[in-house]
Parts: C-alpha cells; sequence; structure tokens
C-alpha cells in the first residue's frame, strides 16, 4: 500500500477531531502515511498535535504528524481532507440564532440544522468551506473531501453545487436509531434492558447510555434508513446474524414502552407508519407540528433546547483533561478503540477497493431514491471501493415522507444558493419554506435581523 497524506481542518474538535485521530493513527493499512493537522486555534492546534505526536511513538503507528494553521499550507497533494470545521464560538452562535427569532415571536425547536437557524448555522459555514474546496481543486483536486461540518446536509449540497471535488458527508445519528431499536428488543435479544438510556436529547448525562446501547444495537441489529441527514427513516429491520424480519415485532414492543420515551418520534411513527431515525430533539427541527405559539407542542412532546453553556464547559474540562494526560504521559490505551466517526473505514475502502458497506453516507442522488429530486444530497448506505461511493438502490419512500423530505432539500438548495450569491430573495424563500414560519413580515424580520447581526460572517449580502 502506497503512502497516502490526510489532511484534517479542523483537527481541534473534541467531538469528531479525538476520534478520527486516533483511529486514523492506529490503521495499518495507512502505516508510512501523513497525517496533518489543521486549526486556526493555536492552542487546540497545540494540544491535538502534542496527542498525535504522543500516542504515534507510544504506539508505534508509524505514520509522519504535521500541523499547520491554515489549511493552504497543508493541501499540496493530499489524498484525503477530512474537515469538522465550525465558524466560532460555536455554542454562543448557535444560542444566538435561537434567541433572534424570539424577538418576532417565534420558537424555533432546536435551532441548529433546520429553523431560521438552520440557515444562520448553514450561512457561516459556506464561505469557509468554499475557501477549501477550491483550494482543493487547486492543490489537490482528486482529493476526497470527508465532511462532518453541520447542518451536513447544506454543506454537502454546497459542495456538489459549487465546487468539482469529490466528496461524502458522514454522520453518527443512525447510533440513536439503533439504541432506540436495541431498547425496544432488548428482552428478545437477550441485552441489558437500557433503563438508564432515557432520551436522545444531546444532554451530556444521555451520551454513554445511548452510546452504550447503540453498539447492542448495531452488534445484533441491521437497519435500512434513507432520507437526508438527521432526518432518515427504517424502511427495513432485521437481525444481523439470522436476517430475520424483526421490524413487525418491533411495532409492537414499541407500543408497550412506556410512552414518555421519544414522545414526538411516537406521534410520527404513528402518523405516517414508517419509524423516524434521529431521535427527538433532531427530528423536530423538520417537522411543521413543533413551534406554533398557542398550542405550544414542545411543551407537550418535552423538546428540550440544547444547553448551550454547559457543552461549552464540559468541552473545556475534556480538553484540560487530554493536556493533563500529555502532560504525564498517563496511559495512552486510554484514548485507544474510540467510537470511529466513519472517516477511516471510507479512506481504507477506497484505499484497498474493499467493498465495504457503510451504513449511512451522504451523497448526490443518483436515482438511489426515485422520489427525491436528482442530484441532491441524500442519506443511505453506500458501497465504497476504489471507483468512488455509490448508494445503494432504495426506491421511493413513502409518499408522505418523501414530501417532508422534498420540502427540506428544497430549502437547502435555496439556503446556498442564496449565500453564495448574496441574493436576499432567495433567503427569504428558503424561510418562507421552513417549517417554523407562519408570517411573510415576520420571516422578512428575521432575515433582516440575521444579516446584520452577522454581517461579518456574511459580506456577500451587503455587496
Amino acid at each position: 500500500m502506497g503512502k497516502s497524506k490526510v489532511v484534517c481542518i479542523g483537527a481541534g474538535s473534541f467531538s469528531f477531531g479525538l476520534s478520527t485521530l486516533v483511529t486514523l493513527l492506529q490503521s495499518e493499512i495507512l502505516r508510512g502515511s501523513e497525517i496533518v493537522l489543521v486549526d486556526r486555534d493555536a492552542q487546540a492546534l497545540e494540544t491535538i498535535s502534542s496527542l498525535a505526536n504522543w500516542l504515534n511513538e507510544a504506539w508505534g503507528c508509524g505514520k509522519t504528524i504535521s500541523a499547520y494553521s491554515h489549511h493552504r499550507q497543508a493541501l499540496d497533494h493530499a489524498n484525503f481532507v477530512i474537515s469538522a470545521i465550525e465558524v466560532p464560538p460555536r455554542e454562543k452562535l448557535w444560542q444566538q440564532d435561537y434567541e433572534i427569532t424570539l424577538k418576532y415571536g417565534v420558537r424555533q425547536p432546536y435551532a441548529e440544522n433546520g429553523g431560521p437557524g438552520g440557515f444562520a448555522h448553514a450561512a457561516r459555514n459556506v464561505l469557509p468551506v468554499l475557501d477549501i474546496v477550491y483550494d482543493m481543486e487547486a492543490q489537490c483536486p482528486e482529493a476526497w473531501f470527508i465532511n462532518f461540518t453541520n447542518p451536513m446536509q447544506r454543506i454537502c449540497a454546497l459542495i456538489r453545487r459549487y465546487s468539482q471535488i469529490k466528496a461524502v458527508g458522514l454522520c453518527h445519528q443512525l447510533g440513536a436509531g439503533y439504541a432506540m431499536a436495541a431498547k425496544t428488543l432488548a428482552n428478545d435479544l437477550g441485552l441489558p434492558p437500557g433503563d438508564d438510556f432515557i432520551s436522545t436529547h444531546a444532554d451530556v448525562a444521555n451520551h454513554a447510555p445511548m452510546m452504550r446501547m447503540g453498539l447492542l444495537g448495531f452488534q445484533h441489529l441491521k437497519i435500512l434508513a434513507a432520507g437526508v441527514n438527521h432526518f432518515t427513516w427504517m424502511l427495513d429491520l432485521r437481525h444481523r446474524q439470522t436476517g430475520e424480519d424483526l421490524y413487525p415485532l418491533f411495532r409492537k414492543r414499541w407500543q408497550a414502552l412506556d410512552p414518555t420515551f421519544e414522545p414526538l418520534t411516537r406521534a410520527v411513527f404513528d402518523a405516517f407508519n414508517v419509524f423516524p431515525i434521529p431521535g427527538d430533539e433532531h427530528l423536530c427541527e423538520y417537522l411543521p407540528w413543533v413551534s406554533d405559539p398557542i398550542s405550544k407542542p414542545w411543551q407537550k412532546y418535552d423538546l428540550s433546547l440544547y444547553d448551550w453553556q454547559e457543552r461549552d464547559r464540559a468541552r473545556g474540562l475534556e480538553w484540560q483533561r487530554v493536556r493533563s494526560v500529555i502532560a504525564n504521559k498517563e496511559n495512552p490505551d486510554q484514548f485507544a478503540h474510540p467510537f470511529s466517526e466513519g472517516a477511516i473505514e471510507v479512506i481504507e475502502a477506497i484505499l484497498t477497493n474493499a467493498d465495504f458497506v457503510a451504513e449511512a453516507v451522504n451523497i448526490p442522488n443518483q436515482a438511489y431514491i426515485t422520489n427525491l429530486p436528482e442530484d441532491a444530497i441524500v442519506e443511505l448506505p453506500g458501497l465504497i471501493n476504489a471507483r468512488g461511493i455509490t448508494g445503494i438502490p432504495i426506491g421511493p419512500m413513502p409518499t408522505g415522507v418523501a414530501e417532508l423530505l422534498c420540502r427540506e432539500i428544497t430549502a437547502s438548495h435555496l439556503c446556498i444558493d442564496s449565500v453564495v450569491h448574496g441574493d436576499r430573495k432567495l433567503a427569504l424563500q428558503c424561510l418562507l419554506l421552513d417549517p417554523t414560519t407562519r408570517d411573510i413580515d415576520t420571516a422578512k424580520n428575521i432575515l433582516e435581523d440575521y444579516l446584520i447581526t452577522y454581517r461579518d460572517y456574511l459580506p456577500q449580502f451587503w455587496d
């Protein structure tokens, strides 16, 4: 196997950078290859670089490690570029996206990937991502771009619509589906009951129980899911070893679960007869029935907000712990075998022509889902080998579900086109298609407030 060059941009991301780095280091297929770490946060870059060099030596990984503060210094002759960038400060901006709309009487359910907040979140990341892929076209035009940046569907659509770079988006949210399926079928599969797994919400306390149940689910079950990122649907459920169809049993057991467990997922499953994968807090962003100011459905479905301050604090504490471990050279094996975010599987399958099937990739629709727009970014299983990534044909999605998906796809395309061209009319149309919007003038006010607040990030709307 020839040497490869893997560039990790946003390497200081705790959510994606740490686990991705460790799996790259542990790869025997990449032995002798170069791993290049890039982050504009000097402290984060120093920490992740020190960790990489220490683990590389302690484990005898045989990699060459380098670090740069700008991607342009790193891209020459790269084979793979992994991106987990976010315009900082992530939590502060996210909270602001949510609070701005409250001034106009619009309560978003989550404000990260859908809703007006999804527009603002995507818009801020457009120019930085384009900067990377345009430099890739000049410096490493044949490299694969592996994206972790959210909103996933919109960022991948941006790359598809405005560059020539080969790209795939990866997301771990299918794990929530495996966790819920494992909890539901635990007794039938002889698994621990998962009583401590009480919610898919992104609360620090929920992380370990959901991951544990998700891994158990993956070992025993096989889910076929498709749709768009954070809005996928379970089309088939089987026993991973025997191939037995477990969907009918799942439906029966789900009805017997505590009705307070994922109540929005429960209501949508009952109405559409197909199980939504992502869990309540991601699912709610794309639905028109969760933000009514009179009936306040977020109370009925117990849709908790993301705890911005707590997550920021927890991330800071984790990085402090990592820096302490590095300084004292304490047990490098505590970083071994983390949950993979999927980048190493893509890289190894392409390098070895392995015909590896990834259960969730975000790629352009090439008639894989027949009633969704051609070339739109869809999430579905994909076959990965030296020729690239090919989706596993799904056929049509259920009619009602397809309509919900089509609206999100159209809104995402309007969002991306509006930001690339600085077109306020297209931006307004994006917000008017959003399920939280009930009034044109309110949408205009929210858009104007966003554009003023984020003028430094979005200069193209002011030229």
